[in-house]
């Protein structure tokens, strides 16, 4: 969900373990009320709610509770009125933080987050002081078994920017305004994919040699994602292996 940095791996790796399944639903949840309220309830119609549903599901998201969602959406009884905000700022060590979030109350969520950067070294910015450093972009995953040499054919002739193999997986790039081709041209083509989203990836990486450090920022994106208004989160750390190894131990 963050793109191709050190955080997104310890993110995947996190999210195997994760136990707070009511606030993972619950972003979930609000992703798929504001995506049927912007785009309509079908999802044949709507491929914001599609993709939405088909994380959603992956994330083992009952389907009652996907359908509530979309039924709120669509204005079937009382909806909570989300909207959608980027915050942005720096965690220790200069480190570059963005946060996407859904809330129905901005001073209650911005009051948070700025308590969170400033509790973890870290600071909040104005908007647009660190999103230049990012690259958004549209990344669809598919599985190892998948054969390489007929997927990167057929991404790029749908005018993909790239196909790398990373974290036991590969994943084809596209820019934001031709992803729902991509991602569509490929079911038509018989590639079946693991996930699709739109990401933020870092431009450049910041190596964090400083365990003080690297615990202080690794504590700020937990304490991010773990906030219920809260939907992503990217960070341009690159945190090492040993340094890790010291702070789980």
């Amino acid at each position: 969900m963050s793109g191709h940095s050190k955080w997104s791996t310890i993110k995947h790796k996190k999210a195997k373990v994760d136990s707070q399944r009511a606030v993972v639903f619950q972003k979930y949840s609000r992703e798929l009320i504001v995506a049927a309220r912007l785009g309509g309830p079908d999802p044949a119609g709507n491929f914001r709610l599609r993709t939405a549903i088909e994380k959603a599901k992956a994330a083992g998201l009952p389907n009652d509770n996907i359908k509530r969602a979309i039924e709120k959406g669509a204005g079937a009884g009382a909806a909570e009125n989300y909207e959608e905000l980027i915050y942005e700022g720096y965690a220790a060590g200069g480190v570059a933080v963005v946060v996407e979030a859904m809330t129905d109350n901005r001073n209650r969520t911005a009051g948070d987050i700025r308590s969170f950067f400033t509790k973890y070294n870290g600071s909040l910015g104005a908007t647009g002081c660190v999103g230049w450093m990012f690259d958004q972009k549209g990344v669809i995953t598919f599985s190892e078994d998948t054969d390489f040499e007929k997927l990167f054919e057929a991404a790029i002739n749908l005018d993909a920017e790239d196909v790398t193999e990373e974290d036991e997986q590969y994943k084809v790039i596209t820019s934001v305004e031709n992803f729902q081709n991509v991602v569509e041209g490929l079911e038509k083509d018989g590639f079946k994919s693991e996930t699709a989203e739109l990401t933020r990836i870092p431009k450049n990486m910041i190596e964090v040699t400083d365990e003080k450090t690297a615990d202080q920022i690794l504590k700020l994106l937990d304490k991010l994602e773990e906030h219920d208004d809260v939907q992503n989160v990217y960070a341009n750390c690159d945190i090492s292996d040993e340094i890790m190894q010291k702070l789980e131990g």
